[in-house]
């Protein structure tokens, strides 16, 4: 890079700080919105919450995570020191992800980098699902829910119940039903460009989750539609952990 990057910082990192200034590198730190408004050459959001509130905004700078879960090579915050001197001289890979626009009833009502799912708000309580790739209806299942996980997503809640890892830049979705009444269910990769999840039944209550925060409840025939919005760009460096561990 030409020009001295400048390092934000989101999140409780103070031997971070402390090694970017021994480096005479330029730090900016807050919250995600004060951070972003200073224009970064890089992000590090440290904890999977600050990670998911500098990606919602849509970051055009790269973010490096730490301690921020399973789901985007992330850092030890321990081992953050040790980047200081890669982030000063701007030395880092990057490794893209669609951020998703999440529609209900055509209104956008979320954004999400990792997951979206559909849960019934009891367990056990059987509701009926339905799931569209573009124009081809590709299931309708009885389940307690149904996620869509992007690549991010793909090795966090999805993966608990076996739905496959993906690798980043596929373009893909990895779409698994939740305890589905089923004693052999299926489950699915699809294109991310236009996926659509409706619920035809319910038994309970529907709440629409995204990146693990509740989101709305969800009635009988009201559609939700997935659309990437924009890539997120996740810095890699050598600390960073294996994307297949």
């Amino acid at each position: 890079m030409d020009e001295e990057p400048v390092v934000g910082v989101v999140g409780e990192a103070p031997d971070l700080r402390d090694a970017l200034e021994a480096v005479d590198a330029a730090v900016v730190a807050g919250d995600a919105e004060t951070v972003l408004a200073a224009d970064p050459s890089i992000v590090v959001a440290v904890g999977e919450q600050s990670t998911l509130d500098v990606a919602h905004r849509a970051p055009t700078a790269p973010i490096l995570p730490a301690d921020a879960g399973r789901g985007l090579r992330s850092v030890a915050a321990a081992d953050l020191p040790g980047v200081a001197d890669a982030l000063a001289a701007g030395e880092w890979d990057v490794e893209r992800h669609p951020l998703l626009s999440v529609e209900l009833d055509g209104e956008r009502v979320a954004r999400a980098l990792s997951d979206v799912t559909l849960v019934s708000a009891e367990v056990a309580r059987i509701s009926e699902f339905s799931v569209v790739a573009g124009d081809v209806d590709v299931a309708q299942v009885r389940a307690d829910g149904v996620v869509v996980a992007t690549p991010a997503g793909s090795t966090e809640y999805a993966r608990r119940i076996d739905a496959p890892v993906l690798a980043p830049d596929t373009g893909v979705a990895a779409v698994a039903p939740i305890a589905p009444f089923a004693t052999d269910p299926d489950q699915w990769v699809l294109p991310l460009a236009s996926l659509r999840l409706r619920v035809e039944r319910d038994e309970a209550p529907v709440t629409l989750v995204a990146d693990g925060e509740e989101v709305s409840p969800v009635g009988v025939d009201e559609p939700v539609a997935l659309r990437p919005t924009g890539r997120v760009e996740i810095a890699v460096t050598g600390a960073s952990a294996p994307r297949f561990p």
